[in-house]
């Protein structure tokens, strides 16, 4: 047991406890949503779905590592033109923002902790955050049609 003198005590309760009031609830923890399977031509990905909006402005925050074929799907309730910035978001990421049917409308790289904006180039319904470079190493950009659940033509 380390006994420490009572001012000394002090001092360091003192500093943790501000480290914790400045962290925002809920902070330094990733979040683990579902999982669901979207299919890049050959490639799958197993993708956590962020589908409300605590979900989404938490996103992938705190995550240290990413396995490589895992990413994060965004959905939003309506086509709307979507901006990202990575604060407390630690990986470099590459965002696909994709239109109804599956198709990658643009890509852009976002750098960690950083509040840049990026944004979807015309109104889009779903954002996937994916390790930086990961649609870059498969050939995939703009045109290519993802597919999976969230993309499936509903029936009238």
């Amino acid at each position: 047991m380390i006994s420490l003198p009572r001012p000394a005590l002090l001092a360091v309760l003192t500093g943790l406890l501000a480290e914790l009031a400045a962290a925002p609830v809920g902070a330094q923890q990733p979040q683990q949503l579902q999982m669901l399977t979207l299919s890049a031509g050959m490639h799958n990905v197993q993708a956590q779905l962020a589908a409300t909006p605590d979900q989404r402005q938490v996103g992938l925050m705190y995550r240290r590592e990413m396995p490589a074929n895992e990413g994060m799907l965004f959905v939003f309730e309506d086509s709307s033109r979507q901006c990202f910035w990575m604060r407390n978001t630690l990986l470099p990421l590459t965002i696909a923002f994709i239109d109804d049917d599956g198709t990658i409308v643009n890509l852009a790289d976002m750098k960690p902790l950083s509040e840049d904006s990026h944004c979807s180039s015309k109104p889009v319904r779903y954002a996937l955050e994916m390790n930086a470079g990961w649609f870059a190493k498969r050939g995939i950009g703009p045109g290519f049609k993802l597919g999976g659940p969230p993309f499936a033509k509903r029936k009238p």
